[in-house]
């Protein structure tokens, strides 16, 4: 977290920086789409290659402010110091300046001092179509409350991991979930969702749908996304598969024969961090 300090000039108006989140292909929100094109998309931004970093904040105002911004190197450096709590002036020039979006995207615990309370900025008579950003709703289910559930799984791995018994998975050896969960989603549901993350291997997804990161030993956490699921996995264990049709409901996946060389495969033509 940023100090409350920092500022950026941005839009003609003084930013006070609160937080900010990288915006490319291998880590971007994932409330804001699937993949990284359709997560672009919801910001009218053209999918970089190289992608954005993305500074929420108070103007003097009070109103909230998503500045999108090229530097993504500054952004990454910020974000890796306030992660050791380390303090950073994160100050992205002007001419890094891609845009600025009123409201946040994403829920900011925290708000600058000395001005008003977080708010929407006044609309801008000259762009109707665009309503502030928000972040989604935690009362209702759907693709973005989904994927924010596969993002707290693939934080808290150990915590979801330790809920799970092994001798929960059918015996059969095949991937299915756990017989626990077999009534609210069938085994079809599931072997549906498997059947389309082995179509990527086979046919690419667009760019990010599938994403690889660091974990512990050398293993990788694999995350996939596709139309109505998400998929969080370590390379040397299960899955866990969330899906739009089973509001607030994991599903977990077992090894079995087919799932090792499956996350495998996805981790072969995942994006990873540079």
């Amino acid at each position: 977290m940023a100090g409350t300090d920092d500022a950026v000039d941005a839009a003609d108006d003084a930013l006070y920086v609160l937080t900010a989140v990288l915006l490319t292909p291998a880590k971007f929100p994932s409330v804001l789409g699937d993949d990284y094109p359709e997560a672009c998309a919801a910001l009218g931004l053209p999918p970089l290659a190289a992608g954005y970093g993305l500074v929420l904040g108070q103007d003097g105002e009070g109103a909230r402010w998503t500045v999108v911004v090229d530097d993504v190197s500054l952004v990454a450096v910020a974000i890796a110091s306030w992660d050791c709590g380390m303090e950073y002036d994160l100050s992205p020039e002007e001419r890094t300046v891609v845009t600025a979006l009123p409201g946040w995207p994403l829920a900011v615990a925290v708000a600058a001092p000395g001005v008003p309370a977080p708010h929407d900025p006044e609309p801008d008579p000259d762009d109707t179509d665009r309503p502030p950003l928000a972040p989604p709703r935690s009362d209702t289910w759907g693709p973005a409350q989904r994927r924010l559930g596969a993002d707290e799984i693939a934080l808290q791995w150990a915590a979801w991991r330790a809920q799970i018994d092994d001798e929960d998975f059918a015996t059969d050896g095949s991937a299915v979930e756990s017989p626990a969960d077999a009534e609210a989603a069938p085994l079809t549901s599931v072997r549906r969702v498997l059947a389309e993350a082995r179509a990527y291997v086979d046919t690419p997804p667009p760019l990010g749908r599938v994403r690889s990161s660091f974990a512990s030993g050398n293993a990788r956490t694999l995350r996939a996304d596709g139309p109505g699921w998400s998929m969080v996995a370590r390379t040397d264990d299960i899955a866990f598969l969330l899906l739009d049709e089973e509001p607030g409901e994991v599903l977990p996946v077992g090894r079995g024969p087919e799932l090792p060389a499956l996350l495998e495969a996805l981790d072969e033509i995942a994006v990873r961090p540079s």
